[in-house]
């Protein structure tokens, strides 16, 4: 950390404000060699805690800074590491929840730019919004006061940014165990002054949990690390491993193209992505018993229980 980064950042800390100006300085200093060191990235959070406004230019600030200085520490690059996870919720949670809205958009900012992270960290982050939701208390309800359970524009937008990412459990999915977590934000919050996005979320997500086509899957960081070596080997068998690509019929995807040219798989083994598609989209009589637990839950049909059963009685027609 430069003699300059931390006068700054204990000059902004003691005043509990920063200046725009005072953001440009840190960004210069911080990013003066390239990078972000482990010691500025604490002085950013203790920073973030002393500040009694967070205006918008800070927040970007603070999210672009220590995301970059997370997701460039991973091996390979973009992966989030269990050691990474544990100082972040360390420092995250360290009076019980996320305190700042400027933390919560990390949270979200990784979920979007990581290839890869730790469960932990995915079911805490979803426990964060969940909490505030159900205690109507966090940085999302204007400036941390406590409100009525509710689920509120800033919420929605939260859930559906870490649901719907590629690192979530289930990649540009929804998982069963996000799903359980929607109804009990549902049940928790019928009749209150939801956010108007909050019916349309909660029927897509929970549908697309149950019929959506998903068969990708986080790479394992070993697996990546292979794949970077093989990417990045100048040995002309690379050269012609791609021109016996070209020279293939590659009628399908590139997996199968590559399969193809490197003896991959057996014969009777190619996947019939088209029945895969359609019976994905079929309710199967197991997720019909745990769709039904769910609706029962509150022991009542509530109106957005009828509106993802209606939802799903038409994607189903459509699929037909």
């Amino acid at each position: 950390m430069t003699f300059q980064f931390r006068t700054l950042a204990d000059q902004a800390q003691a005043d509990g404000q920063i200046t725009a100006d005072e953001i440009l300085a840190l960004r210069r200093e911080g990013w003066g060699d390239g990078r972000i060191e482990p010691a500025e990235a604490e002085a950013l959070f203790v920073l973030n805690d002393h500040l009694a406004e967070r205006t918008l230019e800070w927040t970007d600030f603070f999210v672009e800074a220590l995301g970059e200085y997370i997701l460039s520490g991973g091996s390979p690059r973009g992966f989030v590491g269990e050691d990474q996870a544990e100082w972040l919720i360390e420092r995250l949670d360290r009076s019980g929840q996320v305190e700042t809205m400027a933390e919560l958009e990390l949270l979200a900012h990784l979920f979007e730019r990581a290839e890869r992270v730790p469960e932990r960290l995915r079911d805490y982050a979803l426990a964060q919004v969940e909490q505030i939701v159900l205690t109507g208390q966090g940085p999302t309800r204007d400036g941390g006061q406590i409100d009525a359970a509710r689920i509120t524009p800033a919420e929605c937008r939260l859930l559906s940014r870490i649901i719907y990412s590629f690192v979530s459990e289930a990649p540009g999915g929804v998982s069963r165990a996000e799903a359980e977590m929607l109804f009990r934000l549902k049940d928790a919050t019928l009749g209150a002054d939801n956010a108007p996005e909050w019916p349309d979320l909660f029927v897509k997500a929970v549908a697309n949990h149950l019929m959506a086509h998903n068969r990708f899957a986080q790479l394992s960081a070993e697996r990546a690390l292979e794949l970077e070596r093989f990417m990045g080997d100048a040995n002309p068998r690379i050269g012609a491993f791609f021109g016996r690509m070209a020279r293939s019929d590659i009628g399908g995807s590139f997996a199968e193209a590559a399969s193809r040219v490197l003896g991959f798989g057996r014969k009777g083994t190619e996947r019939d992505l088209a029945s895969e598609v359609a019976g994905d989209h079929k309710v199967t009589e197991l997720e019909d018993a745990w769709l039904q637990r769910q609706v029962d839950a509150n022991r009542q049909l509530d109106a957005l229980d009828k509106a993802l059963l209606r939802f799903i009685v038409v994607e189903q027609a459509r699929g037909a």
